[in-house]
C-alpha cells in the first residue's frame, strides 16, 4: 500500500515511533539485565561486544539482500518480526554461552532496522532541494526528530518500569515494540528513491560495496561521518565520570546530558533542514566539524558549569546536523539499487566503527591524560574540516 501526503507522515511516523521507543527500553539497560543473569563484568563486556560486531556485520549484508531483491520494506518486517521473537529468548536463557548467542542473534536482528527504514523514508520524503515542497508531506528530518525524542521516551518508560517490575521488564516491552514495528512497517510506502545518475555505466559494471567505494563522493561522505561523529567517542564514555570527579552531581549530569538530546531533536526537526539549505553540504558539513573542535576543547580545559551548558548543545551540529547533511547527498549520488547498502555502510563505517575503535582508544587517553584527552577529539575533529569543504552537491561536483 502507497500512501500519499500526511498519510505517508503519520506511516513514517508510527514507524520510527515503535522503533526507536523499542531501542529505548532495552539499550541503556541491556548491561543491567545481563549482570543480573549472574554474568561478571568481564563477560558482561565480551557479550555487548560480540554484539557490536555483529552489528557492524549484519547491516551491510541486510542491506545488500534488500537492494539485490528490490525489497527493503520486506526484509524490515522480517528483521523486526524476528528481532521480536529473538527478544523473548532472554527469558529463559541462562550462562554466559546462552547469553552470548542470545545477544548476537537478537545484534544480527536489529543492525537493519535503522538502515532500512531510512532508506523507505528518503525515498518518500520531500525532496533534498530547497524551495520544493514536499512530495510525501515531510522532511525526513521530522522522522528523525521523533525517532530521537521516541529514544528518550522509551527510557523514561523503562526506567519506571523496571522499578515497577523488575528489569525482564525489558524483555516483554522491548519485544511488544519491535512486534509493533513489523506491523506498522507494512503500511509505509516503498518509492523508488531519488537518485542522481550521472554514470550510468558504472552502475552496471560493478556491484555492492566495490560500486559504492569507487565513488569519490560517497568516500567522502563515510570519512567525514567517521571523523566528525566517532570524535563523539570519548564523550559518551567518559563525560559523566569527569563531570563527577569536577563534583558534579548526577542530577545535574543527567541535565548537561538532556541538553544534547533536546539539541539533536531542535536540530532534526526545526534548524536543520534550514541551515542545510542556507550552508549547502560542505558549508554544513564544516560547521559541523568546527563545532566538534570547540565543544571537544572547551571538555578538555574546563568542567565549569556554565561552559559545559553552553557547549553541550553543540551536539545539535555535530550529529544531527552532519547527519542530515550525509543523507541529503547520499539521496541524491546513490544508484537505486545500492541505496540500503550505501545507508548501511554509512551506518556501520561511518558511524559504528570508527566510534567502536574510539571508545577503545579513549580508555587509555583518558586514564593518561584525564579530560586533556578531549584534545585528541578535538583534532579529530579539525582533520575533518578539509574534507568536509570537497562534499558538494552531485551537480556540482565532477567527481
Amino acid at each position: 500500500m502507497v500512501g500519499s501526503g500526511r498519510d505517508a507522515l503519520w506511516r513514517f511516523l508510527a514507524l520510527y515511533g515503535a522503533l526507536y521507543v523499542a531501542f529505548g527500553v532495552q539499550s541503556p539497560y541491556l548491561p543491567t539485565l545481563l549482570a543480573s543473569h549472574n554474568l561478571t563484568p568481564e563477560a558482561v563486556a565480551i557479550v555487548l561486544a560480540a554484539g557490536t560486531a555483529m552489528r557492524l556485520t549484519a547491516a551491510p549484508i541486510a542491506g545488500r539482500l534488500a537492494d539485490r531483491l528490490e525489497a527493503p520494506k520486506a526484509v524490515l518486517i522480517v528483521c523486526s518480526a524476528a528481532a521480536a521473537l529473538i527478544a523473548l529468548g532472554y527469558l529463559s536463557a541462562q550462562g554466559f554461552r546462552l547469553l552470548l548467542l542470545m545477544c548476537v542473534l537478537h545484534s544480527a536482528a536489529l543492525a537493519p532496522l535503522p538502515p532500512l527504514s531510512d532508506t523507505l523514508a528518503l525515498a518518500s520524503a520531500a525532496p533534498a532541494r530547497s524551495g520544493v515542497r514536499p512530495a510525501g508531506g515531510f522532511h525526513y528530518g521530522w522522522l528523525r526528530g521523533a525517532g530521537s525524542a521516541a529514544f528518550i521516551c522509551g527510557t523514561v518508560l523503562s526506567g519506571q518500569a523496571i522499578a515497577e517490575f523488575g528489569v525482564n521488564v525489558i524483555i516483554w516491552l522491548n519485544a511488544a515494540l519491535l512486534g509493533a514495528a513489523a506491523y506498522v512497517a507494512r503500511f509505509v510506502p516503498m518509492l523508488l528513491p531519488r537518485t542522481v545518475v550521472r554514470e550510468p555505466e558504472a552502475n552496471s559494471a560493478i556491484q555492492g560495496l566495490g560500486a559504492l567505494l569507487r565513488l569519490p563522493l560517497y568516500r567522502r561522505i563515510v570519512l567525514v561521518a567517521a571523523l566528525i561523529l566517532g570524535s563523539h567517542a570519548m564523550h559518551d564514555s567518559f563525560a559523566v565520570i569527569r563531570w563527577r570527579a569536577a563534583g558534579i552531581g548526577s542530577e545535574i549530569a543527567g541535565e548537561l546530558w538532556s541538553l544534547q538530546v533536546a539539541a539533536e531533536v531542535v536540530v532534526f526537526l526545526f534548524a536543520g533542514r534550514p541551515l542545510l539549505d542556507r550552508l549547502g553540504p560542505a558549508g554544513a558539513a564544516m560547521l559541523a566539524a568546527a563545532a566538534g573542535t570547540v565543544r571537544w576543547a572547551v571538555m578538555a580545559e574546563t568542567a565549569w558549569l556554565p561552559a559545559l551548558a553552553a557547549v553541550e548543545p553543540l551536539h545539535g551540529l555535530t550529529f544531527a546536523l552532519l547527519h542530515l547533511t550525509c543523507l541529503r547527498l547520499l539521496a541524491e549520488s546513490i544508484p537505486r539499487q545500492l541505496a540500503a547498502t550505501a545507508l548501511a555502510v554509512y551506518g556501520t563505517v561511518g558511524i559504528g566503527i570508527s566510534q567502536a575503535l574510539l571508545t577503545l582508544a579513549s580508555g587509555p587517553l583518558y586514564d593518561h591524560f584525564g579530560a586533556r584527552g578531549f584534545w585528541v577529539m578535538a583534532a579529530i575533529c579539525a582533520a575533518a574540516l578539509p574534507v568536509a569543504r570537497l562534499l558538494r552537491d552531485p551537480g556540482g561536483d565532477p567527481n
